[in-house]
């Protein structure tokens, strides 16, 4: 009996590049027919929903939605390969803080000549992707070096106030 071997499955700054060329096909068929204003609009709102079904994946994969869950997320999915270089501000059971210093996905839409729709395609995730990982977690960041800034600031915070429902 033959035994395959495993698939393995690309890291995630090579899914965002296979990705990246077919979204910047639609994202520009979406500008000729609805203008750029609305087509970003539409592909932003997608990119959140996949987005925040992948934060859902990824609480599963991971065993838990705490922050050091999201943490281990970020260190070895995100930043895997030195997609990301980053440097941890604070880590309680409240708040994780942290700022990126050296984004490859920012680079990799320059070099693809897609560095319009980088924050739409990559950026724009992070929000929506923390609400799927846990809803009681939310992001305050302020600038993302896919915007021009030297960091990206991320705050992640835990609401310990019960869901109402």
């Amino acid at each position: 009996m033959k035994i395959d071997p495993p698939a393995l499955e690309p890291g995630n700054l090579k899914k965002r590049e296979i990705q990246a060329q077919f979204f910047a096909f639609l994202i520009r068929g979406y500008i000729n027919a609805l203008g750029y204003e609305k087509a970003l609009e539409v592909a932003s709102s997608a990119i959140r929903e996949d987005a925040m079904q992948t934060g859902r994946n990824m609480a599963g994969k991971f065993n838990g939605n705490t922050l050091s869950e999201l943490l281990k997320v970020v260190t070895e999915v995100w930043a895997e390969g030195d997609s990301l270089e980053f440097e941890i501000q604070e880590h309680t059971a409240q708040i994780l803080s942290f700022n990126v210093t050296r984004c490859q996905y920012a680079r990799l839409y320059d070099r693809l000549g897609m560095q319009e729709y980088g924050f739409c395609l990559s950026c724009n995730r992070d929000e929506a992707f923390f609400q799927g990982f846990n809803p009681r977690m939310k992001l305050i960041r302020n600038q993302t070096i896919m915007q021009g800034a030297q960091t990206c600031d991320f705050r992640i915070i835990l609401d310990w106030k019960e869901p109402h429902g």
